[in-house]
């Protein structure tokens, strides 16, 4: 049928699209839409979400930091650039885990004094170099796929600082379900972070979009900005600004 290839087109252009949009795109109902997707899926051809369809799993596994770091590594490279050109001279900032605020650490060049808190050993050893750079490094359970702590330690310490920028990344980032990542405790952690931070800044890629994974971090909302590279979709972009969430986007990559 034209429409499931048109669907599937679309698809391997965005690699992620809504309902809505095909509704709009297709000039069909949600109901033909929804169906087609049912279809689809069960012949292989993709993955249903909630409110749309993915080529790939929406449903993420925890895998290895150095298995991370090989995947969409220009895209990440550029989004980190981008976002330590936002650390200002004698800011106090904190860095969540993962590879993608991992090549934020190997971008900042400090101006003035830098403080920084984090959760991840990786970025620690990245700053550690600096003399300007005052690292806190928050304590408790390593996890080894990771590099990174989790645990009851490290949220006392949240709970009595603030700083004014977060740089985040997550798992999976979903427009119902919000930001999520494949570890419970990180994710509890992950929510403390937000609350001692003034601003909330998630760099991920756009592989990341319409996936979802089970340990929820917060709603969408909470997001202030958001930077990743030219694979998101202009509907997507659309939607996010909706939100309130400025949204930078990197031309290369």
């Amino acid at each position: 049928m034209k429409r499931h290839q048109d669907i599937l087109e679309r698809l391997q252009e965005e690699k992620y699209v809504e309902v809505s949009y095909l509704c709009k795109s297709l000039n069909v109902s949600a109901v033909t839409i929804r169906k087609d997707l049912k279809i689809l899926e069960e012949k292989g051809l993709l993955f249903r979400t909630h409110g749309g369809a993915s080529l790939d799993n929406p449903y993420i596994n925890d895998r290895p930091v150095n298995e991370k770091e090989k995947i969409s590594v220009s895209q990440k490279n550029e989004i980190a650039e981008a976002a330590a050109q936002l650390i200002l001279e004698n800011d106090s900032i904190m860095i969540a885990s993962g590879t993608t605020v991992q090549a934020l650490a190997r971008c900042i060049r400090p101006k003035g004094k830098l403080t920084v808190i984090t959760s991840s050993l990786n970025v620690t050893l990245e700053l550690i170099k600096f003399k300007e750079v005052e690292v806190l490094q928050l304590g408790g359970y390593v996890r080894h796929s990771s590099s990174s702590v989790v645990g009851n330690y490290a949220a006392y310490i949240l709970d009595n600082i603030s700083c004014s920028k977060l740089f985040l990344s997550v798992d999976g980032i979903d427009l119902e379900y919000g930001l999520s990542t494949t570890h419970l405790e990180e994710a509890q952690l992950n929510k403390r972070m937000l609350s001692a931070a003034q601003k909330i800044i998630l760099l991920v890629d756009s592989s990341k979009f319409g996936k979802k994974s089970f340990a929820k971090i917060c709603d969408l909302e909470q997001i202030d900005e958001i930077i990743t590279d030219k694979g998101i979709s202009l509907s997507l972009i659309e939607k996010l600004e909706e939100k309130g969430i400025t949204v930078t986007v990197m031309n290369k990559g």
